[in-house]
């Protein structure tokens, strides 16, 4: 039961402190579900940020606005579902990380 709320927390923290949060539950918890989590959340926001970064330059190009798009939306999307499964207790994994880990 604490496994579950621990990862609802850690996927809404995206929206208000997104490496903070990960990087306290991962010091801290025991749960190997927990860390391996926490970790996906962290490499979650660092590879969106390179991905909207380089988009953002290519965007002068024309080329980088439809990545914007895609990525911003992202951003936003795949915390709400990542909460959704931990709210249901699905077994899930970030997109792009999720294997790394």
């Amino acid at each position: 039961m604490e496994s579950k709320w621990s990862k609802v927390i850690i996927h809404a923290s995206s929206f208000f402190a997104p490496w903070l949060v990960p990087i306290i539950f991962f010091l801290v918890s025991s749960d190997e579900d927990v860390k391996a989590i926490s970790i996906q959340a962290i490499l979650f926001q660092l590879v969106m940020a390179i991905l909207l970064a380089v988009s953002g330059f290519l965007s002068i190009f024309i080329i980088g606005i439809p990545f914007l798009i895609v990525f911003g939306i992202m951003l936003f999307v795949v915390p709400i579902i990542g909460i959704v499964k931990a709210l249901t207790d699905e077994p899930w994994r970030y997109p792009i990380v999720g294997r790394w880990v």
